[in-house]
């Protein structure tokens, strides 16, 4: 795999929990329950990562990079997957998950925001 650092990368952010789905085998990145990223692979096991993204932003990345296409196996608007043997640039990636994060994250109560973000 290209991205070596990416499970060192999403496990760093606050209030990150980490485990894997059998059914999907897939590793999951998950605040407090929510879903920001999982890492798995496509029908023919083709190793990706899915992060869910704001659609504009998502749509520019899929037409910007052919390693990026609509979720798989996810919502088509909502989330992006990243074919994680391709050719995207590590900084593009690192901002995909970045943004996931900001964005399961602001999806909670400000006072449960700071609680995650104080631990």
């Amino acid at each position: 795999m290209r991205y070596e650092w990416l499970d060192k990368y999403c496990i760093s952010h606050k209030g990150v929990e980490k485990d894997f789905k059998l059914e999907w085998n897939a590793t999951r990145y998950m605040i407090r329950g929510k879903m920001f990223a999982m890492q798995g692979g496509d029908k023919e096991g083709n190793p990706i990562i899915t992060v869910k993204l704001e659609p504009m932003f998502g749509e520019l990345l899929r037409n910007q990079y052919k390693d990026i296409i609509p979720g798989y196996y996810m919502n088509k608007e909502h989330w992006n997957s990243l074919y994680l043997d391709g050719g995207v640039p590590d900084d593009v990636l690192k901002d995909m998950l970045g943004r996931s994060y900001s964005i399961v994250l602001a999806s909670f109560s400000q006072k449960i925001q700071k609680e995650i973000l104080e631990t």
